[in-house]
């Protein structure tokens, strides 16, 4: 039997107080509709480095906009971090206008390129948001996705897919990502996509990790059984670490589901696992990995993983290549 899990205080977290504006309104040539952005960032400090976080294509409307992913967009921001969270096209927030437009439901291709979208104008955004200006640290960026967001962080990380449309091999990397946090993102494509919703992603069935040589932290739970997938249970989400080249990081975390404790939102109703404490050391420890990585020989990720994936009450396990 596994023992207790000691899970970190959420308040002790988040001791930094953050800021959090919206909407930072962007209007790009060709996109039916304005990029829509939320900023949320410390208070004070300099030379911030930024993570764009892509949202999931979840059931609850708002969750799967800038209006979602709360609970970790405050606590990296708490962490030292800018968040930059776009509404993609795929948010429900924007169904009902997008139905028929090209790339619906979904926009895989799009969400991509919002992230490029978003550093191209990180100049405009920083000096729109109030005690932003001169703040942020344009050469230190990763990218972290949840769900089909994990999808959409992996593309930006050097993963390829096949557009089922055209038969074209889509690279959509993006060189000014340094590091990349999947979170729960879809693993492998072919004979293993059997669920019922399967048909549904074809993009996903080409996937193709190999490429994805830019330094990545994949975070999977171990109760995470995405069967309207795959019968393969949730070691399909570590797909990402073990088909992709080093150097990555696989945190398995017990006992969570595919919400990971609760990241989508606080209160959310889709969370079967809610656990504010595993969002606190996820948090925690996401935050440590992304420091370690930008900011050569910085010990945080030591320390953190250390102190929450080893001994009596661990949140998870760690695995590096």
């Amino acid at each position: 039997m596994r023992a207790p899990t000691a899970h970190i205080s959420p308040s002790a977290a988040a001791t930094r107080p953050v800021l959090s504006y919206s909407p930072v309104v962007l209007s790009v040539p060709g996109r039916p509709v304005d990029l829509e952005v939320r900023v949320t960032a410390p208070v004070t400090g300099t030379a911030l480095p930024v993570v764009l976080l892509s949202h999931g294509h979840g059931s609850s409307h708002h969750l799967s906009s800038l209006n979602g992913y709360a609970p970790l967009a405050q606590l990296w921001a708490a962490a030292g971090f800018v968040v930059l969270q776009p509404t993609h096209l795929s948010s429900r927030t924007l169904s009902h206008r997008l139905a028929g437009a090209p790339g619906a439901p979904f926009f895989w291709r799009s969400r991509a390129r919002d992230m490029s979208d978003l550093l191209d104008r990180l100049d405009e955004i920083e000096k729109t948001v109030p005690q932003l200006a001169g703040r942020v640290d344009h050469d230190r960026v990763a990218v972290a996705g949840h769900s089909l967001g994990g999808h959409t962080a992996s593309l930006l990380l050097g993963a390829r897919t096949t557009d089922p449309d055209t038969g074209e091999v889509v690279d959509l990397s993006e060189p000014r990502i340094g590091a990349g946090v999947l979170l729960a993102a879809p693993g492998r494509g072919g004979d293993v996509l059997t669920g019922p919703m399967a048909g549904a992603v074809p993009f996903f069935r080409s996937t193709d990790f190999s490429t994805m040589t830019t330094p990545a932290l994949v975070v999977a739970g171990d109760e995470d059984d995405s069967r309207h997938f795959t019968d393969v249970g949730p070691d399909w989400h570590a797909d990402p670490y073990r088909l992709a080249p080093a150097p990555k990081t696989l945190l398995t975390l017990f006992g969570a589901g595919h919400l990971l404790g609760g990241i989508s939102g606080y209160d959310a109703a889709e969370t079967t696992d809610e656990d504010p404490g595993r969002v606190a050391a996820l948090g925690r420890l996401t935050s440590a990995w992304l420091r370690s990585r930008l900011q050569p020989g910085d010990p945080a990720w030591r320390t953190a993983s250390e102190a929450l994936t080893t001994g009596d009450g661990a949140v998870g396990r760690v695995e590096s290549k």
